[in-house]
């Protein structure tokens, strides 16, 4: 049974009414955070138009504050965005969904105001306007909210989506915008885009910048920003009303042939059923070659693999997948490509695959491929046959390996976490002595499962050098010792 001081509801409960309150008070004294948290449960007891004032109030005062807000209080922030939120989605939308629409639109139109005044570097506050945002599609639906006027409220917040805070709106919002709703948005997006834009006269044009063409100027970077809102939000439109030309239409010819824009214009086709024109759109593309470049495009080769199998060009889509790997040692489509095989050719293209693999340039690559596949025996041969070539500077690669081959492959672990060590010791990196420390102890604990050594010395020969060479690391000794 819990001891009776457990800090749990039933102990809490036995306290009563009376003492609970007293200690929320005295909990409460001095946290504002609290303080406001307990306001909008009381405000709840009473109904939830009082939490809606309450709401409405805290987002008045957070919309006025200027203050800048540091890394240390960013959290607090964040937590009374949370608040508000919560209390508009779980308490006033059930009661009042016209109500709650009201103030996620206003709480998401502090985003501006708010991002230009805190340090949001690890994204908490964003998380708190990207579900927010999630919920107006939700929230609108429950208020079956007007379409024309969520669509002209849609294209204010998407003309002034300065921070992404309203990135996938129309996505989130088409079921409640319905078709009347995005044919109004759309419209109201094409005449943006076709209204005259009057340039500043040259005296009048600010410069924020410099190019090797020349100056970059404000009215430029603004135009930009606008035409490019105006596309994106366009191409959401049309794949909320599933218009593939509508869709194409937002791109010149040449954009058309950026692998990337043309793998999403045939993956549209593709699903639309129109396989041909799909295979036009792909290979249209042109993707980057020359220079010594030839990694894949992997989006746009997914797309052309997925419309050759459509096409019923399987044994292309096959020589694609093993393209694919080879150029890039993609463990993914060496997968794909060995699952389309018959039983027993499967196994011997997979040792062809791996055989490949060990003959790679790119030691690092190879060694990370061998170890996620797994093929751990080809990975501690690697190893061993390229010890003096490893960088111990790739610790992000290295020391998963080694952990990996500890088990079975101690010596071939062992150089893997000397590498680390020595990179460490020989460039004097601090800050990595304490793993590099530890690194040095696990290669005294697998020693003893090494009964020969070959070319390399000993453990104890090893360390010794090491104490010798680098006597005057003390900080590393220090976590050796």
């Amino acid at each position: 049974m819990a001891a009776k001081t457990t800090l749990n509801a039933k102990n809490l409960e036995a306290l009563g009414a009376e003492r609970l309150a007293e200690l929320l008070l005295e909990t409460s004294a001095g946290n504002a955070a609290a303080k406001r948290h307990l306001r909008l449960v009381l405000a709840g007891a009473q109904s939830p138009n009082e939490v809606a004032k309450e709401v409405r109030k805290r987002l008045t005062t957070i919309g006025r504050s200027r203050s800048f807000v540091d890394w240390q209080g960013i959290k607090l922030l964040a937590g009374d965005l949370e608040t508000q939120r919560r209390a508009i989605v779980e308490t006033v939308a059930k009661a009042a969904p016209g109500e709650a629409l009201d103030l996620l639109w206003r709480l998401m139109a502090l985003a501006t105001s708010v991002f230009e005044r805190c340090d949001d570097s690890n994204g908490v506050v964003s998380s708190v306007f990207r579900q927010a945002c999630r919920d107006l599609g939700e929230v609108a639906l429950k208020a079956g909210a007007d379409p024309i006027n969520l669509a002209d409220r849609t294209f204010e917040a998407r003309i002034k989506n300065d921070y992404g805070q309203f990135d996938g709106l129309i996505e989130i919002l088409a079921p409640a915008l319905g078709q009347p709703g995005l044919e109004h948005l759309k419209q109201r997006l094409t005449d943006l885009s076709n209204r005259p834009v009057t340039k500043p006269v040259q005296k009048d044009r600010v410069t924020i910048g410099w190019s090797s063409a020349g100056p970059i100027y404000e009215d430029e970077i603004e135009e930009h920003s606008r035409v490019s809102r105006v596309r994106l939000a366009l191409t959401e439109i049309a794949d909320a009303q599933g218009d593939v030309d509508a869709f194409i239409a937002q791109y010149d010819e040449k954009t058309r042939k950026v692998p990337k824009i043309a793998a999403e214009i045939a993956q549209r086709l593709l699903a639309a059923g129109r396989v041909q024109e799909a295979w036009r759109a792909v290979e249209a593309a042109e993707p980057r070659r020359g220079s010594g470049w030839d990694w894949p495009d992997f989006e746009w080769e997914n797309v052309r693999i997925e419309v050759l199998e459509a096409l019923g060009r399987p044994e292309e889509a096959q020589a694609a997948r093993w393209s694919c790997f080879e150029r890039s040692l993609s463990s993914r489509h060496l997968r794909e490509y060995l699952k389309q095989l018959p039983d027993f050719d499967d196994v011997t293209a997979e040792q062809k695959a791996l055989d490949y693999v060990q003959r790679s340039r790119d030691l690092l690559q190879a060694l990370s491929f061998l170890i996620s596949w797994p093929a751990l025996d080809r990975a501690a041969d690697l190893v061993l046959r390229h010890s003096d070539e490893l960088d111990g500077d790739h610790y992000e690669i290295l020391a998963p390996a080694a952990e990996a081959l500890a088990g079975k492959h101690p010596l071939a672990a062992t150089v893997l976490l000397r590498a680390m060590v020595d990179f460490s010791l020989r460039n004097a990196r601090s800050s990595r002595y304490r793993h590099a420390a530890r690194h040095l102890l696990d290669c005294a604990s697998l020693s003893s499962g090494i009964t020969d050594f070959g070319k390399l010395e000993p453990h104890d020969a090893y360390e010794a050098r090491l104490r010798r060479e680098h006597a005057k690391k003390s900080l590393f000794w220090n976590f050796v010792d």
